[in-house]
């Protein structure tokens, strides 16, 4: 079930809302396990074997939580945090890159002669959605408690619903344990909140209905052309880099906008990433809870900016390179990390400056939206030979393809060039939804309910409605 559906619109949420209200009043434990249970349906919608896993996950982090609230001998310790690194880890690991091993064993083998030792009938695993993000979630809680940033959960009941609330639970933001566990105590409920919620979910809708949607498919016309024209693939790389943006800060915003409905606050996610004017700044815009988690979770412990400079480019490098592997098991995405690894080393080395730090502000902002949409090339790309292809076209280099002709009267029509124009000066010129639903005015949220509204209309009429971190 995806928000931007109408069953999760128009059936799922407002019975979601109606039960909450409810039990708002009544035991703690029946507050949360109402929303523990509606968050597992969500979850076990299109799959419903996946809730044990997820199950799984969190009965082992609440027993190693509690095993750690209970034992001060420092063995037992690292025992019990151990245990839920290992155990979610393994999981995130089977799921996400067996078969990404099988392939890499097929391949070895068939290099070396030995194809008749090849794995060619081993199944293939399913990524579970999500499952990048909750066991992040989850595991995070142990490793806190083993540091004594975070106190036990009061209630097996209230930790699976921390894990499990649907409102950010696919995709995220990532929560930590301490950001809401007052919250799952006590929430309030009032029209302020309510009125922000419904602003901020109507804006994420409009951003990935009527901006995201379109521009993916304008990326997927470029991508999807043989030997496409230089300008269409410029422009297929711009229609992306839209995409992505709007796809997943959309999430984000009907995210915190679904907590806020529910009683929750939840952080900032992204503000306003391709107004960077390097790449470290854009890392601490973009996907900031992704960001946090990776600073305070990796980078950290390797030893951070601790031991030297030759130790810093190589933490920063490591992390980028995980990070890039934690989007997704293919090549493709370990250069996208190892890229902005460099990026951030070569800034690190130079001050925390970009190499062309002493050029106008607009220009570097400029540069750095083009470098970090060059490197969206391998994460969009479906391989290596395609994403080096697709470079050499924007680099001018090879003739244009007869289908080109097909893909340019796609792109140069004038509904797709007005999205574009609209995207980027909201990417640009407008307010993060954030700061704009701070203070909500009669007109304000006129215009929320216009575009909930506009979102609406399209979204009956639309076929094309991925959410891009879905599969991560």
């Amino acid at each position: 079930m995806v928000f931007s559906s109408q069953i999760f619109l128009f059936v799922f949420l407002p019975l979601a809302l109606l039960l909450c209200a409810a039990t708002q009043r009544g035991p703690r434990g029946l507050a949360n396990g109402t929303l523990a249970a509606l968050s597992y349906l969500f979850y076990g919608w299109s799959n419903p074997p996946f809730v044990l896993l997820m199950l799984f996950s969190t009965l082992v982090d609440y027993g190693c939580g509690h095993w750690l609230a209970r034992t001060s001998a420092s063995r037992q310790r690292r025992a019990a945090v151990t245990l839920s690194i290992v155990t979610n880890l393994s999981l995130l690991g089977f799921f996400k890159y067996f078969n990404l091993g099988v392939e890499g064993y097929n391949g070895l083998m068939d290099l070396l002669g030995l194809g008749h030792l090849a794995w060619r009938e081993v199944l293939r695993v399913t990524l579970p959605l999500g499952i990048s993000f909750y066991t992040f979630q989850s595991m995070s809680y142990t490793i806190d408690i083993y540091r004594g940033h975070a106190q036990p959960a009061r209630s097996f009941v209230d930790f699976a619903c921390y894990v499990s609330l649907f409102s950010q639970l696919v995709a995220g933001p990532i929560l930590r344990f301490t950001e809401v566990a007052d919250q799952l105590g006590s929430r309030a409920y009032d029209a302020t909140k309510f009125a922000r919620g419904v602003a901020m979910l109507s804006l994420g809708l409009a951003k990935k209905v009527l901006l995201a949607n379109p521009c993916g498919l304008i990326a997927d016309t470029c991508f999807g052309a043989e030997a496409p024209h230089t300008l269409d693939a410029w422009i297929g790389v711009l229609a992306y880099s839209f995409q992505i943006y709007f796809d997943f800060s959309g999430y984000s915003d009907m995210a915190i906008g679904l907590g806020l409905l529910l009683g929750f606050t939840f952080p900032k996610n992204f503000d306003a990433p391709y107004r960077s004017a390097s790449i470290s700044e854009f890392w601490r815009r973009w996907h900031i809870s992704l960001s946090g988690f990776l600073r305070d979770y990796l980078y950290v412990p390797l030893g951070g900016s601790r031991r030297g400079p030759r130790r810093t480019y190589v933490n920063l490098m490591l992390v980028m390179l995980l990070g890039g592997l934690w989007h997704g098991a293919a090549p493709t995405f370990v250069i996208w990390g190892a890229l902005h690894g460099v990026a951030l080393a070569t800034e690190r080395a130079l001050g925390g400056r970009p190499l062309y730090a002493g050029l106008p502000r607009p220009v570097q902002i400029a540069l750095t939206f083009a470098l970090v949409s060059v490197a969206w090339v391998f994460f969009r790309a479906p391989d290596l030979a395609s994403a080096g292809d697709y470079l050499a076209r924007m680099a001018g280099l090879g003739e244009a393809g007869p289908a080109a002709v097909l893909a340019g009267g796609v792109i140069y029509q004038p509904y797709t060039l007005a999205t574009l124009a609209a995207a980027a000066a909201i990417t640009w010129g407008g307010r993060t939804s954030w700061d704009w639903t701070r203070t909500l005015s009669p007109v304000r949220a006129a215009a929320c309910l216009g575009a909930f509204a506009a979102a609406c209309a399209v979204l009956f009429t639309q076929s094309y409605n991925p959410f891009i971190y879905f599969i991560f």
